[in-house]
């Protein structure tokens, strides 16, 4: 599909990268000012859903909203699995118990109802493809375009900025949203400044069968290695039930643990996971990916503005970067259609200013919790082990700081762009 060409008198808004942040922002943006604002997400694949196959995410309450604001989450909400209760464990991986140090669960739930929205759960589970292929329909039925091609570069010139497409094609817009991941070409080219790092560990990723129903319960046990996270999947599959885990695993160990035929695979897996859920099959994975902690100096430059992981990538353990990205989507939809509404440039300073105050301290303050809890929990050491059990029995003992933990998870604390709070633009 070639680029929409604005109507005389509209502007016009490129998006390079076609990640679910992406089309969540053109999407926002396309529903609010239609004809008089052109869309163009720019990105190799067409934002292929395949690409996102295997995997799950963790969508807080905050982002729910914005789907279902968006008109996406009807077309999700029969495949997502709401999580209704976690479990929290630390534990070395050989010990024959694996004690509860914290629980979520549904007594506590109506406890914290003032916390969430009609006593919402915090997070549903939702599969990846799906959720790329509803947005994805969502944006051509609203009427973004989509090039099939990368940004090579971009250059502001006055009132506008140059996109030079790897297909040799330029294309000129009033802003462009620099999507194109951690390894950002346009970030470097922009030279914006970056401050990361990366772990020693890696992320596997797998979808796991079992015979007994999960609940709605996730579980998060913290081994001394990383964390290994069960997520609630809905039903279905050979055995009737599935989950997702997220199991972060050292590096230098992950080659041999992943290395055996698929039964050497599945046992390591089950070494790890609860026996609560019975019988396990490995029905899609593993695949294994690094893991990295990184920010940028700045979330915008001269008509380009960073989005999602070109911003910022933080560690799964608390399974907030979708999250993170739909945050960024939602505010930087509700400081561009401010300026439009107004008549003003939206791709102009002000507008870029807004958009990073409104999103840096959130992914700054995001970053460095995800960066704190792995290096607490990941690793033996037993004065860090006695501290940390002992902090998780005193949140669970405390209904109040309970409250506030879910109410983080939730996306429901401090202050929320519009599409968060379930507000029209």
């Amino acid at each position: 599909m070639t680029a929409e060409t604005p109507r005389p008198g509209s502007r016009r808004l490129l998006i390079a990268g076609g990640g679910l942040p992406s089309l969540a922002l053109a999407l926002a943006l396309k529903q609010a000012h239609g004809a008089a604002l052109a869309v163009t997400v720019i990105d190799p694949s067409g934002a292929d859903p395949a690409r996102h196959r295997g995997r799950a995410y963790a969508v807080a309450a905050g982002a729910r909203r914005m789907l279902n604001r968006l008109g996406v989450w009807n077309r999700l909400s029969e495949g997502a699995e709401p999580i209704t209760a976690m479990v929290i464990s630390d534990s070395r991986l050989a010990d024959p118990v694996r004690p509860v140090f914290l629980t979520f669960g549904r007594a506590f739930d109506q406890e914290a109802e003032d916390d969430r929205v009609d006593g919402e759960p915090f997070a549903h589970m939702v599969e990846a493809e799906p959720l790329a292929e509803a947005l994805g329909q969502a944006c051509r039925e609203a009427g973004v375009a989509f090039v099939l091609a990368g940004v090579m570069r971009a250059t502001p010139e006055g009132p506008a900025i140059r996109a030079e497409l790897t297909t040799g094609v330029q294309v000129r817009g009033d802003l462009l949203v620099a999507a194109d991941g951690a390894r950002s070409r346009l970030r470097e080219a922009a030279r914006i400044g970056w401050v990361g790092w990366s772990y020693p560990q890696v992320g596997i990723v797998a979808t796991i069968g079992h015979a007994q129903p999960h609940g709605g319960r996730a579980f998060e046990h913290f081994l001394p290695a990383g964390p290994f996270a069960i997520l609630p999947l809905r039903d279905g599959g050979a055995l009737g039930h599935r989950s997702s885990i997220v199991w972060t695993e050292r590096a230098d160990a992950a080659d041999a643990l992943l290395s055996g035929e698929p039964d050497e695979v599945l046992a390591e897996i089950e070494r790890r996971f609860t026996l609560d859920l019975g019988t396990l099959a490995l029905e899609h994975g593993p695949s294994r990916h690094p893991l990295a902690f990184g920010l940028a100096r700045s979330f915008y430059a001269p008509r380009l503005a960073l989005l999602g992981d070109a911003a910022h990538v933080i560690h799964p353990i608390a399974g907030q970067g979708l999250n993170l990205g739909l945050a960024d989507a939602a505010s930087l939809a509700e400081a561009v259609t401010g300026a439009l509404r107004l008549g003003l440039d939206p791709g102009g300073p002000d507008v870029l200013r807004d958009y990073e105050r409104a999103r840096r301290f959130d992914s700054f303050a995001m970053a460095a919790a995800t960066d704190g809890l792995n290096r607490l929990f990941s690793n033996d050491a037993l004065p860090l082990r006695l501290a940390r059990d002992l902090g998780l029995g005193l949140v669970d003992r405390l209904p109040g700081l309970k409250r506030f933990f879910i109410g983080e998870a939730a996306a429901a604390r401090g202050s929320r762009p519009r599409l968060m709070r379930g507000e029209a633009l």
